[in-house]
């Protein structure tokens, strides 16, 4: 019994005074303590209605992403003639959901638009002409790519913010095509918006060296090229350079074949610059698409801006390619993260910018303050009045249950809203209960006429199965809370979930020891409740 005591005594003050350890550098007290303890351990941030932040409603351009599809599915196709070596002079897209397929002289268009509808189901038949193919995109697959699209800009964002580094942002879908974002305490806005709005859309195409720059400058661009410029900015002059390219059309590789993105220092200019790791598919695409055009250029574009257009000396192998720019660290940095994230399925428009000051965040801090205060002191009192020595326990416990639950928060880095502390004050209300009825259970047993000591044991052996049965349904509705809802939501739905596991053990074993000592080291006749 001695032993038990012991035991579980050092365990409520193992727990209790690593909650202060933790809790201590998120508080106005951190700036005192020593750099290695402030420095190394995660503090509680605070969540927009708090600390203020940005608030962004995104439009999702779901046309474009049908067009762009298209686009993917042009090449495919290509891609399958070739390999089904059919004779065919080109495949373009030709609209918004059309695919023109022009045959070569003395190919017969049956199984050239038989293979395609096989292939592809996403594909109907589009009608024929003399030596052409028509097609358009089925109409469910474009309600599934508009729909997917809002869906993958979603996720895209979220990778992108997630890498960028803000605590608990908000990231969620609004309606067919709009996104909500907030990201709370965020001081670099500029930065933050360039991240999020750029499409980067990463192509390779080759540079149609046999065009007549002179001429297509003119708007004399051969059938099949396009009119392409490497725009630069130099900081330290401030000169802004155009370099025109004509580029042919048919878009080699995509963003969609990288696998990796890192940033790297050209040690020959001490310049950033951004390495890239094609996947498996895309390395094979890349050394083939390299030793079929040696010594030809090959341009690099991102969201139609020329980055590079090196001449190809050889075949390359291995899935590794750069792309330079003389870029600041930051700019290679975000660069490298978009690349990494993945590109937007379609380009996303800005419909809304608010920056939400801390002067609200402050008042609410203050507000819910004096709230809780003013909460946890009419409490206190109220269990010192009515149960005296054994509310002083409770109330102790109760205190114990608040740090512990803030040593957690700051623990997981968690982010502190409105709702976190709605959830806190839930918990110390439940903490109270579950101790009302143990107590209850115990002045029961008192008036059977047990022994202090026996009547403590059956009292918390008693209240046992329906403390546990009260939080554990209170934690299953937290958990579809967080599970199901988002931001604020899930706010509250982690310091209630953690409140809640933490207030079963304070409540059936941080209170429970100390009645334990307090009987352990003289016989009582009376208990003070």
């Amino acid at each position: 019994m001695k032993r038990s005591l012991q035991f579980r005594f050092g365990l409520v003050a193992f727990f209790a005074l690593a909650a202060v350890v933790l809790f201590l550098p998120s508080t106005p007290l951190g700036e005192r303590l020593p750099s290695w303890w402030r420095d190394s351990i995660p503090k509680i941030a605070l969540g927009l209605d708090l600390q203020g932040g940005m608030y962004l409603l995104l439009s999702v351009d779901v046309e474009k992403g049908v067009e762009n599809a298209t686009q993917r599915l042009a090449l495919a196709v290509t891609d399958r003639l070739k390999e089904k070596k059919f004779k065919f002079g080109a495949v373009e897209k030709t609209g918004r959901t059309t695919i023109k397929v022009t045959l070569s002289e003395g190919q017969a268009p049956e199984p050239v638009e038989k293979e395609i509808l096989d292939r592809f189901g996403e594909i109907k038949k589009g009608g024929r002409e003399e030596g052409v193919l028509l097609f358009s995109l089925d109409d469910r697959y474009i309600k599934t790519i508009r729909d997917f699209s809002a869906s993958q800009a979603l996720e895209v964002l979220r990778n992108r913010i997630d890498k960028f580094g803000v605590a608990e942002p908000l990231i969620q879908r609004q309606g067919d095509r709009e996104i909500v974002i907030q990201l709370p305490g965020l001081k670099d806005a500029k930065r933050a918006l360039d991240l999020i709005g750029k499409t980067a859309v990463l192509e390779f195409k080759l540079v149609d060296e046999k065009a007549s720059l002179e001429r297509s400058l003119k708007g004399e661009i051969p059938e099949g090229s396009e009119l392409v410029y490497q725009r630069t900015f130099d900081k330290r002059t401030g000169e802004r350079s155009e370099v025109p390219y004509v580029v042919k059309k048919p878009i080699l590789l995509t963003g969609e074949a990288v696998a990796d993105a890192r940033v790297s220092i050209d040690q020959r200019y001490n310049e950033p610059y951004v390495s890239l790791s094609f996947n498996s598919v895309g390395a094979d695409r890349f050394a083939q698409i390299t030793g079929d055009h040696t010594r030809e250029r090959l341009a690099i574009i991102l969201d139609g801006n020329v980055y590079s257009a090196p001449v190809i000396r050889e075949r390359i192998a291995g899935g590794q390619a750069q792309i330079t720019g003389r870029f600041t660290m930051d700019e290679a940095k975000d660069l490298a993260i978009i690349l990494r994230a993945g590109a937007l399925p379609a380009p996303v428009s800005i419909l809304q910018n608010v920056t939400v000051g801390p002067t609200l965040g402050a008042d609410s801090i203050q507000k819910g303050v004096k709230a809780s205060i003013v909460g946890a002191l009419l409490v206190v009192a109220f269990m010192i009045l009515y149960y005296r020595m054994s509310g002083l326990i409770a109330n102790a416990a109760l205190m114990l249950n608040v740090i512990m639950l803030l040593g957690v928060l700051a623990m997981f880095n968690a982010t502190l809203t409105l709702p976190g502390i709605a959830g806190i004050i839930l918990t110390m209300g439940m903490g109270v209960d579950s101790n009302v009825l143990i107590f209850e259970r115990i002045k029961e047993e008192l008036r059977l006429g047990k022994t202090v000591r026996a009547a403590i044991e059956a009292g918390y052996a008693r209240a046992f199965t329906t403390v546990i049965d009260s939080h554990v349904t209170t934690l299953i509705t937290a958990a579809v809370l967080f599970q199901f809802g988002s931001g604020p939501i899930k706010g509250f739905a982690v310091s209630l979930s953690a409140g809640i596991l933490i207030n079963l053990f304070t409540a059936l074993v941080g209170t429970q020891v100390v009645f334990d000592f307090i009987t352990s080291r003289k016989r009582l006749e009376k208990l003070s409740i």
